[in-house]
């Protein structure tokens, strides 16, 4: 009976040993070698012929983008959007223009962005993707598996929204 109550103490011992093993064992969910991509959208000029006479009162520097993200799959495109003025914005229009690598323009298009921006602040944002077959990736982004065609993009302030009161 003695040898009995060995072998199950060594066989239990054994099974609390394997299952606290086993709890150790972690899944890596981070991925190795990212690297961030501090892109700025590039500013429209004021000499660009598609660009109408009225954005000549607006201060092109009152907003900036950073961080530019579109991949081929993605339905959105997102950046972060910075307030360079001294007051609150509650909305951004922006004028975003898409083209090839070789600069020739695949589309322009108009988007407001809602947005809650004290003076000096920050905010990653989303806008739906001029890219609705999902045909195009953002240069500075991960190249996809998929064939896809890369573009660049670039901007222009065409007016912000300030609230009044609270």
């Amino acid at each position: 009976m003695k040898n009995w109550n060995k072998h199950i103490f060594a066989v239990l011992l054994l099974v609390v040993l394997l299952c606290a093993n086993t709890l150790d064992a972690r899944t890596r969910t981070t991925r190795k070698n990212l690297r961030s991509t501090e892109v700025p959208v590039v500013v429209l000029e004021q000499g660009d012929d598609l660009l109408p006479d009225s954005l000549t009162q607006i201060d092109p520097n009152a907003v900036s983008l950073k961080g530019y993200s579109k991949r081929a799959s993605d339905s959105k495109e997102s950046f972060f959007i910075t307030n360079n003025t001294g007051h609150r914005m509650s909305a951004v229009r922006l004028l975003l223009r898409y083209t090839t690598m070789g600069g020739e323009m695949l589309t322009q298009r108009t988007v407001t962005v809602p947005v809650n921006l004290k003076p000096g602040e920050t905010k990653l944002v989303e806008v739906k993707s001029f890219d609705v077959q999902r045909l195009f990736y953002y240069y500075a982004g991960p190249q996809p598996r998929k064939q896809a065609t890369p573009f660049k993009v670039a901007f222009r302030l065409t007016g912000y929204d300030i609230p009044v009161g609270n």
